[in-house]
C-alpha cells in the first residue's frame, strides 16, 4: 500500500493506472477506522481493481462548539489496517494539502442540508458536500462508497452527484452494528461506560418503529411522538431530533403509504449518535432499497 498526502502525485499515479483500463474505487473516512469502514473497503475490493481510501478530518464540517480538535485520530493504526485489507493507495492530506488557502467556493444542497442533522449542525453539509466533491475531483474515481448510518449524508451526495454529473457512482453500504444493535461510529469511543450501556436504547427504538409500523401504524407525528415516548425511557438520552421522513426525498410526511426514514440524532452526555432505518407498512409492497433509497446496492 503507498500513502499519499500529496494531490498531485496521487492524481499522477492514479492517471497512470487509468490509461491501462483500470477501475478506481474511493472509500472516503476521517479515519480512526471501525468494522463499519473496512466493509466499505471490502466492498470496494470487490468491485473495483484499484482501491483508495482517503483519510482526512475535514474543518468544514465542524462547528464552532463542536468536537474538531478532539476528534479520534490513529494514522498507523488506520493503515495498518489499510494494508492488511489489501487497500491499494492511502490517501491522507494535511488541511493545508486540501485548503493550502481559505476556501471561497461551497457546495451545499441546502433543501436537503438545512434539515434534521443539519438543523442542529448548521453548515454541517455544506462542508461535507465540499470535501467530497474535492475529493471526487482528486481521485475522479468510478465508485465511491458510503455507509448508510450517515443516511442523509448519502442523500445529499447521490443529489449532489445528479445534480453536477459528477461521473461517479455513489454505493451505499448497508450499517455495520455491535451485538446490542448500536451502530459503529467513530464517537462511540467518547461514551462512557454508562453511556455506552444506555446508547442502547437507539436501536432499541428503530425497532420499535419498525415494530409500530408493521402493527399498522401510519400516521408519521404520531409515530415520533411515541418514539420521543419511547426513548425517554432511558434517562441519559437526550434526542435532538426524532424525525420520520419521505426515504427518498427526506421531505415530511403525514401518512406512511410509501418507505420512510426514522432518523434519530440522539445525544449521551457530550456524545452526539446518530442513527436511522428505512421502515414500511406491511401493505407496501418491494424492497428496502427500492429505487431513490440509499438502500442496498443502489447507485447514483
Amino acid at each position: 500500500m503507498r500513502v499519499f498526502s500529496s494531490i498531485d502525485e496521487l492524481r499522477h499515479t492514479l492517471d497512470a493506472l487509468k490509461r491501462q483500463g483500470r477501475t478506481v474505487g474511493l472509500v472516503p473516512t476521517m479515519g480512526y477506522l471501525h468494522a463499519g469502514h473496512m466493509e466499505l473497503v471490502s466492498r470496494a475490493r470487490a468491485e473495483n481493481d484499484i482501491v483508495v481510501v482517503s483519510i482526512f478530518v475535514n474543518p468544514l464540517q465542524f462547528g464552532p462548539a463542536e468536537d474538531l480538535s478532539k476528534y479520534p485520530r490513529d494514522l498507523e493504526r488506520d493503515a495498518a489496517m489499510l494494508k492488511q485489507a489489501g487497500v491499494n493507495f492511502l490517501f491522507s492530506p494535511g488541511v493545508e494539502d486540501m485548503y493550502p488557502r481559505p476556501m471561497l467556493t461551497v457546495v451545499d444542497v441546502p433543501d436537503l442540508g438545512h434539515e434534521l442533522e443539519g438543523a442542529v449542525r448548521p453548515g454541517h453539509f455544506a462542508g461535507v458536500a465540499t470535501v467530497v466533491n474535492k475529493l471526487f475531483n482528486i481521485v475522479q474515481p468510478q465508485t465511491a462508497y458510503f455507509g448508510e448510518k450517515d443516511y442523509q449524508q448519502v442523500v445529499i451526495i447521490k443529489r449532489m452527484v445528479d445534480d453536477l454529473a459528477v461521473p461517479v457512482r455513489v454505493i451505499s453500504v448497508p450499517t455495520v452494528r455491535d451485538g446490542d444493535g448500536l451502530a459503529l461510529s467513530s464517537r462511540n469511543v467518547y461514551l462512557s461506560a454508562e453511556e455506552r450501556r444506555a446508547a442502547a436504547i437507539v436501536p432499541q427504538t428503530l425497532d420499535e418503529a419498525e415494530r409500530l409500523v408493521a402493527d399498522g401504524l401510519t400516521d408519521a407525528k404520531e409515530l415520533e411522538a411515541k418514539l420521543m415516548e419511547f426513548l425517554g425511557r432511558e434517562p441519559l438520552a437526550k434526542p435532538e431530533v426524532v424525525a420520520v421522513r419521505d426515504a427518498s426525498t427526506l421531505e415530511p410526511v403525514g401518512s406512511i403509504e410509501e418507505p420512510v426514514v426514522v432518523a434519530l440524532f440522539v445525544r449521551f452526555g457530550s456524545t452526539r449518535l446518530l442513527d436511522n432505518r428505512v421502515v414500511r407498512s406491511n401493505r407496501i409492497a418491494g424492497v428496502i432499497g427500492g429505487k431513490g433509497q440509499p438502500g442496498r446496492g443502489v447507485t447514483k
